[in-house]
């Protein structure tokens, strides 16, 4: 089955960046930043080398969701689609798959506080409601993980849940655990 971002035309441009599908050819330009330890900390897999990481990258199904943010022709981060079926009763369990998605991103820290983790993921809202017809996005991330949260905030989500201690950090324990959403009709306002 073909999947939706494979009915797009990519690259496609934003103001000032490029977002693409991803290829084998990115595994060296993502492990650039995948492996420094600002970004390995709020990573949800820890990889703790290149050979781990080549394989886990090849992995089809992680390709497939994955897009490249580009900035004048290098790789500066990416970002992740994962399209989901919604709950929903049996008898109307057609009408919710593939309506929703699951939304992730890792930038450089290099290119941190230049607006461009927001300028990628607006982006990719705007082509997750307007292009492949989604209905809801949701993200989660750690609480003590600030500027993830504060990014789903600078782009619109709303923060659904705050949970306590209820996730498990590789070495800071127990944490505080944030979902956040936006619904298709709640976007618009941010063309």
């Amino acid at each position: 089955m073909r999947h939706p971002l494979d009915t797009l035309d990519w690259p496609i441009p934003t103001e000032r960046l490029l977002l693409r599908r991803a290829t084998p050819d990115d595994l060296d330009a993502t492990w650039a930043f995948w492996k420094l330890p600002a970004t390995h900390e709020w990573l949800t897999v820890a990889t703790e080398n290149y050979d781990d990481y080549r394989e886990r990258f090849l992995r089809e199904e992680r390709l497939v969701d994955l897009l490249i943010i580009e900035l004048d022709g290098r790789v500066i981060g990416d970002l992740a689609l994962m399209i989901q079926d919604a709950w929903a009763q049996h008898e109307v369990a057609e009408q919710a798959k593939g309506v929703q998605a699951e939304l992730g991103w890792t930038l450089d820290p290099a290119y941190g506080g230049k607006g461009y983790a927001t300028e990628a993921v607006r982006a990719l809202i705007d082509i997750a409601f307007k292009r492949l017809g989604l209905r809801r996005l949701h993200a989660e991330c750690f609480y003590d993980n600030k500027a993830s949260w504060r990014l789903m905030e600078r782009v619109g989500m709303r923060r659904e849940q705050h949970t306590v201690r209820d996730s498990l950090h590789r070495t800071k324990g127990w944490l505080d655990g944030l979902s956040y959403a936006l619904l298709a009709e709640e976007w618009p306002t941010h063309e």
